[in-house]
């Protein structure tokens, strides 16, 4: 077992790591910015390393100055958490030069799994559904329109080497294509700096929901059952909850085996996720996978009774896969709580937190940062803390969510705590009868805002 571990991240997750590792007698390592200075993550560390100025491109993604804070402190491996250089097969493979484990996977797998058209050849070829489209990037207005044309509108032109949303256009009509596609082009160079795009059917009235795997890298892979990430904005995930409403063993299993086929085509090492599209008659497909923890991996952990991150640093240091037997029981929901308006769609609201108080009483979690006097940069993502709850049923999770909302306060700056509030309350939402558009038509009612300054 690794006798000290830096953790390459901040906030959330960066704290979320370093308690794992204190339960496991692991020492750890904090690096950050300036800013970050009287962050959580670096208080309860063993050890911190300032690596840089605020902005991310001068600290945290900075493979350089990450390494060499781990040389300075002698440690054993590196945990990138999620986001920043978590999916950056370089930083994968220079950690590896210097001689430091990356708790995750290969710099092959991470390039094979990042480039979406060759992901999706991968599990097409290993017995994975995958959505109707281009066979790889395609090349041309024309050639787009040909495929369009044979597999039928709506189509979606994705940026291959794309992620949150970014340089993907839905068409509906043929005379919109050529518009859509050079649009998608060029918003994947500017924002990846690669345009290559392909094509994909729009899978009508979708569900995304996810499967969570661990793989050895021996060829052994296993899952922990499904998620439900169909509330998002944009593309960014607002809650989740596991086990899907629309879930039931058979299809579980069906997911779940198609998962591990997926991931073991890879020879995947380390916790990963399976994203799939579920349509009306509950047949799924292959959208992606992401090759780290991810943001909302607390609610898998509620309805299993597994620390995923210990999972990750144990196969990281070459021990074999322990729980071969993994089962869901009750429920589990996850709302982000984020610096953002939801009255001004959804505005950022940096500054300082004047009052925070987090809910409490059985079944109930919160996973922050966020202090009082703690200042919200305007530099990151503005992610403050995830709310989660555990119930015996869906039913009484939401009820028990309502309570925690209704208990959690946050003052000095906006966040999207009356949003949560009134999803608790959405007749649709609690009925499990939504998809991923289902916030395209919902708007905010006004009520007396708790939480503002």
């Amino acid at each position: 077992m690794f006798d000290k571990i830096l953790i390459a991240n901040r906030g959330e997750i960066a704290l979320r790591i370093i308690r794992t590792c204190h339960e496991m007698g692991i020492n750890t390592v904090a690096v950050y910015s300036t800013i970050d200075r009287d962050a959580l993550h670096v208080r309860f560390a063993d050890e911190a390393v300032c690596i840089g100025p605020p902005s991310s491109q001068e600290s945290y993604l900075r493979p350089d100055r990450i390494i060499a804070a781990a040389e300075v402190t002698g440690v054993d491996a590196i945990h990138p958490g999620y986001g920043f250089l978590s999916e950056n097969a370089e930083f994968s493979a220079i950690c590896s030069d210097h001689d430091v484990k990356f708790i995750g996977p290969s710099p092959n797998t991470i390039d094979l799994m990042g480039e979406k058209s060759l992901a999706k050849k991968t599990m097409d070829k290993a017995g994975v559904p995958t959505v109707p489209g281009s066979d790889g990037i395609v090349e041309s207005v024309e050639e787009g329109k040909a495929i369009a044309d044979e597999i039928g509108y709506p189509v979606m032109v994705k940026a291959s080497a794309g992620g949150g949303g970014r340089g993907m256009r839905l068409v509906e009509d043929p005379a919109n294509f050529q518009r859509a596609f050079e649009g998608a082009q060029s918003e994947a160079e500017a924002g990846f700096g690669n345009p290559d795009v392909y094509i994909e059917k729009v899978v009508v009235k979708p569900r995304h929901v996810e499967i969570q795997i661990l793989g050895d890298g021996d060829g052994n892979v296993i899952h922990f059952g499904e998620r439900e990430c169909s509330i998002q904005r944009r593309h960014q995930k607002l809650i989740e909850e596991a086990p899907s409403p629309i879930v039931d063993e058979e299809l579980r299993e069906e997911m779940g085996e198609a998962a591990i086929r997926g991931a073991e085509s890879v020879n995947y090492e380390g916790a990963g996720t399976i994203e799939f599209l579920v349509d009306a008659d509950r047949n799924f497909y292959f959208m992606e996978m992401n090759t780290r923890i991810q943001v909302e991996h607390p609610i898998t952990e509620e309805v299993t009774d597994c620390d995923l991150v210990e999972h990750q640093i144990r196969v990281a240091a070459g021990e074999p896969i322990s729980d071969q037997n993994i089962t869901m029981d009750g429920h589990a929901i996850e709302c982000r709580i984020n610096a953002e308006d939801p009255f001004k769609n959804f505005s950022p609201s940096p500054g300082t937190v004047t009052a925070f108080h987090q809910p409490g009483g059985q079944g109930v979690r919160v996973d922050t940062h966020a202090y009082v006097n703690y200042v919200i940069p305007p530099t990151y993502d503005s992610l403050i803390g995830k709310l989660i709850v555990r119930a015996k049923t869906r039913e009484q999770a939401m009820d028990k969510m309502k309570r925690a909302l209704d208990e959690f306060i946050v003052e000095g700056v906006r966040t999207t705590i009356p949003f949560h509030q009134q999803m608790m309350h959405n007749a649709d939402f609690r009925a499990g009868n939504f998809d991923t558009r289902f916030l395209d038509n919902f708007t905010m009612r006004p009520v007396e805002e708790k939480e503002a300054a």
